[in-house]
């Protein structure tokens, strides 16, 4: 397993470090209160983007009735939702760092809030309060199968060689995250092939410069070992893109209403300085839900398959993040599980239902905090940072505003690296498991999807198990999730047998 740097050995800390390195366990995993601190700071400005992202997608949109997050505005809106998905990240991520000590931080998940938008919200007579309302109660769901042992007992279930698999996907599903966001593979404007290099197969523009630059420099560091790569790169990136946009003018790919008008713009921020660099947060969406109010407008059949289906993709997408995090940073046990797994899946749990009480969507446990992991965090402790660094977001959103994708994605393609060296811990020639394996890990960053991937790599290896003889094999909670994905795969065939549309 790749690592950035050596660990240093202590020898004298002040009092109160001690008591936080006790706390954390900082140097019993082999890290450090430096390491752990840098580490914080990555996976925040890794995944800062989501505080300009989630109002982007939920706060420009309106429910059935209309009316847009807030009832007011679009721009009211996306200040609201601005402010809550920071507050609600901050607060999670610090639970999740002090209660379960692990290096994850949980903001609102992308892909479920697209579905709660135009999935959910944008359905007959729903409004965001009822859309809402559904994600409380599949966090309240989970929350319950977590406090019962039943989301436990399946993630230990699973094969450890299919744990591996899954790392190993989320690593080319980030990497292909970050080169896609950063524009270096883009989807063609036409022709036989469904992505390409850049613009027309070229590196056009100065924001592709940027991030070539940026990924390169982390690169180099990292070969000679300079602790601080990954955030020294984000960091340096970020004032390579300021002063291009001074001198180039370059501005965004998009317009107003999203549309693109200029390919070889910045990705999602336009890195500049800001007028103002302290706002102060409006906090008025928290609460703006309703439990039952969709159960009346679309049917109890409909509103239960909807939570089932955001129950599934968030049940499995959270397993899958924390074992490829703890495996990154080697803090698996040898039957694959990390430490403290029961505590990291309820507050991710909890998490859930936050989101949907503070009007921003199902919170979730964040990939890119691997990104922190690659840094050196091993602890808690860098979640604490990230999430005091979250709630200072509320107010600092416009200093936020500056790292654009081109800076801040070359961490989540190096980490991607760090993470593919798992692969030679799967036996390729045993076929019961390298076939599971292989398309767990293609399916991932090839659907977009962490949830594909595991659910693909389940249901192949339990049929093959049943066709070479072997069922007694099968955990039975393996037999039932299986048959759960069976079943989530074919969600669109089920509405339609049962009258639902």
């Amino acid at each position: 397993m790749a690592k950035l740097s050596t660990p240093l050995r202590v020898t004298h800390q002040p009092t109160e470090v001690g008591g936080i390195d006790r706390f954390f366990q900082i140097t019993e995993r082999g890290s450090t209160l430096g390491r752990e601190i840098r580490g914080g700071l990555v996976t925040f400005f890794t995944m800062a983007y989501i505080v300009v992202l989630n109002p982007l997608i939920i706060g420009t949109q309106q429910d059935a009735s209309g009316k847009f997050l807030g009832g007011g505005s679009v721009v009211h809106a996306i200040t609201l939702v601005a402010a809550g998905t920071a507050l609600v990240a901050g607060v999670m991520t610090l639970l999740m760092g002090v209660v379960a000590n692990f290096p994850i931080a949980l903001a609102t998940g992308l892909g479920l809030n697209a579905f709660v938008t135009f999935g959910i919200a944008k359905l007959p007579n729903m409004t965001w309060a009822d859309a809402m309302g559904l994600v409380v109660i599949e966090g309240v769901i989970i929350t319950i199968l977590v406090l019962t042992g039943f989301r436990q007992a399946v993630f230990r279930a699973v094969p450890a060689e299919l744990k591996t698999a899954i790392s190993v996907g989320i690593g080319l599903f980030i990497a292909i995250i970050g080169l896609v966001d950063a524009g270096f593979v883009r989807k063609p404007a036409g022709g036989p092939v469904p992505v390409e290099l850049g613009i027309g197969g070229f590196l056009n523009g100065w924001p592709l410069l940027v991030f070539v630059v940026g990924l390169l420099s982390i690169i180099v560091m990292m070969v000679k070992r300079v602790r601080g790569a990954i955030l020294y790169g984000i960091v340096g990136a970020t004032v390579l893109a300021v002063v291009v946009e001074a001198i180039g003018k370059i501005g965004s790919q998009t317009d107003a209403t999203g549309k693109v008008v200029n390919p070889a713009g910045w990705g999602l921020n336009v890195p500049k300085l800001p007028d103002t660099i302290v706002d102060v947060p409006n906090f008025g969406l928290l609460g703006h839900f309703s439990v039952l109010g969709s159960f009346s407008k679309i049917g109890v059949v409909s509103a239960v398959l909807l939570v089932f289906t955001l129950l599934l993709a968030d049940f499995f997408d959270t397993m899958g993040t924390m074992v490829a995090i703890g495996a990154e940073a080697g803090l698996l046990d040898k039957a694959g599980n990390p430490p403290n797994s029961d505590k990291i899946l309820l507050v991710d749990s909890v998490a859930a239902i936050a989101g949907g009480a503070g009007s921003v969507s199902s919170n979730t446990s964040y990939i890119e905090s691997a990104s922190g992991v690659g840094e050196g965090a091993r602890t808690g402790l860098a979640s604490v940072v990230t999430g005091v660094l979250f709630l200072l977001a509320t107010f600092l959103a416009p200093l936020v505003k500056i790292v654009p994708y081109e800076a801040a994605t070359p961490a989540l393609v190096v980490v991607g690296f760090l993470m593919m060296q798992q692969v030679k811990g799967i036996d390729w020639d045993d076929l019961e498991v390298a076939i599971p394996a292989f398309l767990t890990i293609v399916l991932m960053p090839f659907t977009y999807s962490i949830t594909a991937g595991i659910g693909a790599g389940f249901v192949v290896y339990t049929l093959i198990k049943v066709v070479r003889g072997k069922s007694s094999a099968i955990h039975p909670l393996l037999w039932a999730v299986s048959g759960l994905f069976v079943i989530y795969f074919a969600i669109d065939p089920v509405k339609s047998l049962l009258g639902v549309h």
